[in-house]
């Protein structure tokens, strides 16, 4: 009986995998996932794997869901990990159930390695090839041969946008406001440009994420805010 019971509790404890095994799970799915950005979000206090004698990390089935969470928000939503930790605050807590992506785009809800044609591009939007190269000619989109989901977003948005009279031409200076945007980020960053250890990058690359999302941020309500003031 004692026996029965040991072989019982193995089954039901879960099994641990190692860095390498994780980033054998996930790097199909996030090919930029590297062994110093699992450390930086244990680091962080995002996961929280098991540890061997040794100080070896070991990831259980739901670290690795936790970690597939947190890279999902940042590709899918460009969002901070400030924002992404009050997610995981609020499961941690009970507030919620379940760890959900929320859908809050066109570009999210659709698949992220597509590589299309022109032609399917336009399919694709539902808009024309003469939008597609006005918006080529307006910086909007690059003039390339393939294209991402991305691509399919913007069109989409433009084939709406000409309903109501605004062309891509109207909107040159919001690829010059991008462009000092991420001169900005890049400015902001650039004490850690010369390192060249993981942690120092991924720190980076976090940081600039959470750097549009405040310039997003501030771009949206500045928006709204001169909406709002418009006559009813």
């Amino acid at each position: 009986m004692a026996v029965a019971r040991v072989a019982s509790a193995r089954q039901a404890a879960p099994v641990l995998l190692s860095i390498g095994q994780v980033l054998a799970k996930l790097t199909p799915e996030f090919p930029d996932l590297s062994p110093s950005k699992l450390r930086f979000l244990g680091d962080q206090g995002l996961v929280s794997p098991a540890r061997t004698d040794s100080g070896y990390r070991k990831f259980s089935p739901s670290d690795v869901e936790r970690v597939r969470f947190i890279l999902t928000m940042q590709r899918d939503h460009y969002l901070p990990l400030k924002v992404i930790r009050e997610h995981l605050d609020d499961f941690d807590a009970g507030r919620t159930d379940q760890l959900v992506v929320p859908i809050t785009s066109v570009a999210s809800i659709l698949p992220t390695d597509r590589r299309l044609t022109r032609a399917e591009l336009v399919r694709e939007s539902g808009a024309t090839a003469p939008l597609l190269s006005e918006a080529v000619s307006a910086s909007l989109l690059p003039a390339a041969d393939a294209y991402g989901d991305d691509a399919v977003a913007i069109l989409r948005a433009l084939a709406e946008l000409r309903r109501h009279g605004i062309e891509p031409r109207h909107l040159r200076g919001l690829r010059a406001a991008v462009d000092r945007e991420v001169g900005l980020v890049e400015q902001a960053v650039a004490p850690t440009r010369g390192r060249r250890d993981g942690a120092t990058s991924a720190r980076a690359a976090e940081q600039r994420l959470e750097i549009a999302g405040q310039l997003d941020l501030v771009r949206s309500t500045l928006l709204r805010s001169a909406l709002d003031r418009l006559d009813p």
